[in-house]
């Protein structure tokens, strides 16, 4: 069994995920309230497992289905991108207290996207549109709405 990157990726994801989510049952239990403080970490850590483990298994079965072109691997051409995206969440960092949280994930949202695999169409460009508008919405109701956590105003916006 040939294992790549992704797959020690998948695994180191789902083992450390794993790690944290036990220490998740050392945090202290509320008496008053029904979700204590390791509520959602252990959600979010639970999923972060269970995304490491099909990382894992899909690339064991992709290199199972590979095994023809093991000698002749290509030199990623992808680079670029790592500082690329470092400078879009630096501008969102710097864009959040000036547009504030919802038109600053937006445009977040909307740079991410196709930075990270540019759309070739105008259905492509229509989703993600829509899905940073909705990304948006969806993250304020949740957060500000739901969760009573107060995002960032913007001081030109105020909203």
């Amino acid at each position: 069994m040939r294992v790549s990157r992704d797959g020690v990726i998948g695994l180191i994801l789902a083992a450390l995920s794993l790690g944290l989510l036990v220490q998740s049952f050392s945090l202290p239990q509320l008496p008053l309230t029904p979700v204590g403080p390791g509520f959602y970490p252990r959600i979010v850590l639970g999923l972060l497992a269970l995304a490491g483990v099909a990382l894992f298994l899909q690339n064991v079965i992709a290199n199972r289905a590979d095994t023809a072109a093991v000698d002749e691997v290509p030199a990623e051409t992808g680079f670029w991108r790592v500082p690329l995206l470092f400078g879009i969440v630096a501008a969102y960092i710097f864009l959040l207290p000036v547009l504030g949280y919802r038109l600053a994930t937006i445009l977040f949202v909307m740079l991410v996207m196709p930075a990270i695999e540019w759309p070739r169409s105008v259905q492509a460009w229509a989703a993600v549109i829509s899905i940073s508008i909705a990304t948006s919405l969806v993250s304020h109701l949740v957060f500000e709405r739901y969760l009573l956590v107060l995002l960032p105003r913007g001081s030109l916006t105020g909203w």
